[in-house]
């Protein structure tokens, strides 16, 4: 299929992580299809995808608190919507907060919000891309070399 047929999407998001007792968690959160990921979206006009990762974590967690971390990995994928073939690429930043309370954004689907170890984490992640983005968080974060 030509390129001129495939819509473009650009979205980012974060993997946001937290210290509890000197391990890490991250957060997960559950889309309306009960599928785990992270929270990610569009990035709006002449947005920087940093500001827009930042933006839809606090939109879609509660977490007004975050701390920016690091640049994770810049994934894409394939997918069709309504019969048209959408080429997605997905920027993923890392963020630390240090508040546990959470608030999914159900307006947008967004149906829980969980905070778990990495290893439980990577067990629970719907998608082989973001269990990738997953185990480079973990390599920043150090849990690694902790467990």
């Amino acid at each position: 299929m030509p390129r001129s047929h495939v819509a473009q999407e650009t979205s980012a998001g974060g993997v946001v992580y937290r210290m509890d007792d000197g391990r890490p968690l991250v957060l997960l959160i559950r889309d309306s299809y009960q599928n785990w990921g992270f929270p990610k979206g569009h990035l709006e006009s002449g947005e920087a995808p940093q500001a827009a990762a930042l933006r839809e974590v606090r939109e879609e967690t509660g977490l007004a608190q975050l701390d920016l971390r690091a640049e994770l990995e810049t994934i894409d994928w394939y997918f069709r919507f309504r019969g048209k073939l959408v080429h997605k690429v997905c920027h993923f930043f890392l963020m630390q907060t240090e508040h546990p309370d959470t608030q999914p954004q159900r307006a947008e689907g967004i149906t829980a919000c969980r905070w778990a170890e990495f290893d439980e984490a990577e067990q629970l992640v719907s998608y082989d891309n973001a269990r990738t983005v997953l185990r480079l968080a973990r390599t920043l974060v150090g849990a690694g070399a902790t467990q």
